[in-house]
């Protein structure tokens, strides 16, 4: 399968906690720091959800 490259844009700060939920699903605690998923149904849903927060590169 393809994976990609999540990396933290942006704060968290007064965000609401279900996008806080989110970030913590993806593995990601702060701004610059990245986790390589696997390109699933599932993970593409909660990058969708947190997308203004986020880069997203393919590999």
């Amino acid at each position: 399968m393809a994976q990609i490259k999540v990396t933290q844009t942006s704060s968290l700060i007064d965000r609401p906690r279900r996008q806080h939920l989110i970030m913590e699903s993806l593995g990601i605690r702060g701004i610059g720091k990245s986790k390589v998923h696997e390109t699933s149904p599932t993970i593409m849903g909660m990058v969708r959800k947190v997308m203004h927060l986020v880069k997203v590169e393919n590999l």
